[in-house]
C-alpha cells in the first residue's frame, strides 16, 4: 500500500459515494488508475464494503450500547465469530488491560435491547461482562 492507495482510502472514508471521475481530480490521477486501485483493494480485502453512517438522533428508539468482555480462556476468536453473528453486535474490538473485547450493540427499543443483552450474557466464552448504554454522542 502506498500514499496513493491511503489517499484513495482517506477519500472514500470521507465521501464513499464519490465518483471515480471527481475522485481521479481531486487526486490528481488518471481515473483508469483510481479504478484499478479501488477494484485492487477491495479484491485484496483492504476494502471489505461500503456503509452508511446515520446521524445520532435521526432514529429516535434505537438504543446504542458498548459491552466490555472478559474472554473464558483462550477462546477469543470463538467468541468474535460468535458476536460477528449477531445483527445487534455493530462492531467488535480487541483491547488490552481489564477487558478483552469490546462490543457495541443497537437495539431498536429497550425490550430487544434486554433481550439481546441477555442472549449475549449467555454465551459461554464469557466470563463477566459490564454494559454501559450510550446517551448522548458527541462526535463521530
Amino acid at each position: 500500500m502506498d500514499d496513493l492507495d491511503r489517499s484513495i482510502l482517506a477519500a472514500l472514508r470521507k465521501d464513499a459515494r464519490i465518483s471515480i471521475s471527481a475522485l481521479a481530480q481531486s487526486l490528481d490521477v488518471a481515473r483508469p488508475t483510481v479504478q484499478n486501485r479501488i477494484t485492487r483493494l477491495e479484491n485484496s480485502g483492504v476494502i471489505a464494503g461500503y456503509t452508511i453512517k446515520i446521524q445520532t438522533g435521526t432514529t429516535p428508539n434505537v438504543v446504542r450500547a458498548v459491552m466490555s468482555i472478559v474472554v473464558d480462556g483462550n477462546n477469543a476468536q470463538t467468541l468474535v465469530r460468535e458476536l460477528q453473528s449477531r445483527p445487534s453486535v455493530t462492531a467488535i474490538h480487541s483491547t488490552n488491560g481489564k477487558w478483552d473485547l469490546i462490543a457495541e450493540i443497537q437495539a431498536e427499543s429497550l425490550e430487544d435491547f434486554d433481550r439481546e443483552l441477555n442472549a449475549i450474557r449467555r454465551l459461554k466464552s464469557i466470563s463477566s461482562s459490564e454494559t454501559s448504554i450510550l446517551l448522548s454522542t458527541y462526535k463521530m
